[in-house]
């Protein structure tokens, strides 16, 4: 699943605002300040998502077991799907922008899609997964889109260029 995304996400063409960026040095880190922020978020926002299904989810949907388990495999690999579309800008709001024009990147997300609805409703036994119903389907996809909201808000929290902490370093 990540190699699908990594892949979704290195098919994007860069766009002239990029271009006119300096280039990186080496000596700076791979993962910005930035790209932290937003892993931070989508990891709580995800986790705090996982724990609520993991201990509330039958109670809330009313589900056994295994169809609990299902969804938490579902919520989390559709939060997956979704997060791809929030990775493809660090900083901007609008991650649509421009989308239609990379088509590779919606085959990509589209196959990954496809494998996940094959391994809930078909390989059951394969992937020890129970079939949703569709009430069950649209609750994983709900609950999986908040991401994109969450992404949206999360980027307008600033960032310092230096670490809130540098100052202890001597």
């Amino acid at each position: 699943m990540d190699t699908m995304a990594a892949l979704a996400l290195a098919t994007d063409k860069p766009t002239q605002e990029l271009m006119e960026q300096p280039p990186v040095l080496r000596s700076e880190r791979v993962i910005s300040y930035l790209m932290w922020r937003n892993v931070f978020a989508q990891a709580l926002f995800q986790v705090a998502v996982l724990l609520i299904l993991q201990f509330k989810c039958k109670s809330i949907f009313g589900v056994s077991d295994k169809v609990n388990n299902t969804m938490i495999f579902n919520v989390f690999v559709l939060c997956q799907v979704f997060n791809e579309f929030n990775a493809r800008s660090v900083e901007k709001k609008n991650v649509f922008k421009g989308i239609r024009k990379n088509k590779l990147f919606w085959v990509i997300v589209g196959i990954t899609i496809v494998v996940q609805v094959v391994m809930v409703e078909f390989l059951n036994r394969f992937a020890d997964t129970e079939r949703l119903s569709w009430s069950q389907w649209g609750a994983c996809i709900g609950i999986s889109s908040i991401s994109c909201p969450i992404s949206w808000v999360v980027k307008f929290i600033p960032v310092p260029a230096k670490p809130i902490f540098s100052f202890l370093k001597k």
